[in-house]
């Protein structure tokens, strides 16, 4: 959090507005250098302020925040663990933020479960889906599909834990086609999968 910096000059020091009388006034300058002190940080932020609703500039706290703001899909991306897909956590939150306006254009499509997945594990999934469309040149022809509705997520990753099928799952719910009955599936990489995905 955004707090006093020891030694933060002020961007608009108070001294120097004073009336005249009080230029000279060694009490009044260091009163109101005493309140440069703790209005600096404020000024800084205001002066700043474009740079806080940029994900790749924001501190990372206020990054967190701009992540519920926006509606980014953020669950299951730890800031503080192991890089995942070759990006640490903090790298897939700015992530997840700079793209959320794309991926709420995109919500409910194949590309965008695609991308979600991709954000928060670093790693591309299988997507295998019952829907269908063809062309025929004759009416009544085959119904393209299988006539009842079904989504499959399949994803590879180098070490998976019972902890990522769950976070998947949670993942899918939130991002599916509403209507989208769903399964997903948690597998280890093999090596040629991981040099893939990088």
């Amino acid at each position: 959090m955004r707090g006093s910096i020891d030694g933060l000059g002020s961007s608009a020091p108070i001294g120097a507005t004073l009336p005249a009388i009080f230029a000279d006034d060694d009490l009044a300058q260091r009163f109101v250098a005493g309140l440069d002190e703790v209005l600096a940080p404020f000024l800084v932020v205001l002066d700043n302020l474009d740079s806080y609703f940029d994900p790749a500039l924001a501190p990372l706290d206020f990054t967190r925040w701009l992540a519920d703001w926006v509606g980014a899909e953020t669950d299951g991306i730890e800031t503080d663990g192991a890089p995942v897909g070759g990006l640490t956590g903090e790298r897939r939150l700015r992530a997840a933020v700079a793209a959320a306006t794309y991926l709420h254009r995109v919500r409910g499509t194949r590309r965008g479960l695609s991308e979600a997945v991709r954000l928060v594990f670093g790693v591309t999934p299988r997507i295998t889906e019952s829907g269908a469309a063809e062309w025929h040149a004759r009416p009544l022809g085959p119904v393209p599909g299988d006539r009842r509705p079904h989504l499959h997520v399949s994803l590879a990753l180098p070490d998976p834990t019972a902890a990522d099928t769950h976070r998947l799952d949670t993942l899918v719910a939130a991002a599916r086609p509403a209507h989208m009955p769903y399964t997903v599936e948690v597998t280890a990489a093999t090596t040629a999968e991981r040099t893939t995905d990088r």
